[in-house]
């Protein structure tokens, strides 16, 4: 029997790892998102969302190959993916990845991040994942995950005060340890490329989980596709 036709929109998204005592027990910040979500809820994920319509007028650089692989096979201006993991990242644990300069004529969605002094600074991001959420689901995402330092933040990286409520339970989870907590299968998916990374260093081609395409579920980004 044919399968009915999946009409939930896929909205562009973006997600950041941010890592933290790299040389001596790696660790990611996590937060637990609410009983009552109707996306995931109770997981433990890493903060992020959808990139909203103002985050393409956001002005900030790119450091390569991350402009070059976010710009493969997507219709999303790099900067407006990028943007939206600096806000999102902001919006939902009050942590600052900028630089410091006045910014005065912030669009909305941003004034509280420019009220801090700053402006987003994207050069920390290195674009390590991508995957679209799978049919069947309230809520669709072609999210593309980012790692960043923590070294990178200009706030505190133990604050957590000005954070949103959509995530509870902020903290800081040992690479050891993080497969104890409740998390979605994709999470574990980018967690093994994260330690993959720590191994062997920035892969010269980006994984993308498609998850529409049974031909091709896995492919890779500014590369052929491992199953070519």
């Amino acid at each position: 029997m044919e399968q009915a036709p999946d009409k939930t929109a896929v909205r562009p998204a973006a997600t950041v790892i941010l890592l933290r005592n790299r040389a001596t027990d790696p660790a990611v910040l996590m937060g637990q998102r609410g009983a009552r979500a109707s996306f995931m809820p109770n997981k433990y994920v890493f903060p992020g969302g959808a990139v909203d319509p103002g985050d393409a007028a956001i002005d900030l650089s790119l450091a390569d190959p991350t402009l070059t692989q976010l710009a493969d096979a997507s219709a999303e201006p790099p900067h407006a993916l990028a943007a939206a993991a600096i806000r999102e990242l902001w919006e939902e644990t009050g942590q600052i990845l900028g630089r410091p300069a006045p910014w005065p004529d912030a669009p909305r969605g941003w004034r509280g991040f420019a009220a801090t002094g700053h402006r987003p600074d994207g050069t920390a991001l290195e674009f390590i994942f991508r995957a679209i959420t799978p049919r069947g689901h309230s809520r669709r995402f072609d999210a593309r995950f980012f790692l960043a330092e923590a070294d990178r933040l200009a706030s505190d990286p133990d604050n957590f005060t000005h954070a949103e409520d959509e995530l509870k339970h902020l903290h800081w989870v040992s690479l050891s340890r993080v497969r104890a907590l409740d998390l979605p299968f994709i999470t574990k998916v980018v967690l093994a490329e994260v330690e993959a990374y720590l191994t062997r260093g920035p892969a010269a081609t980006v994984p993308f989980f498609r998850n529409d395409d049974e031909a091709h579920l896995v492919s890779r980004l500014a590369g052929r596709s491992p199953l070519d």
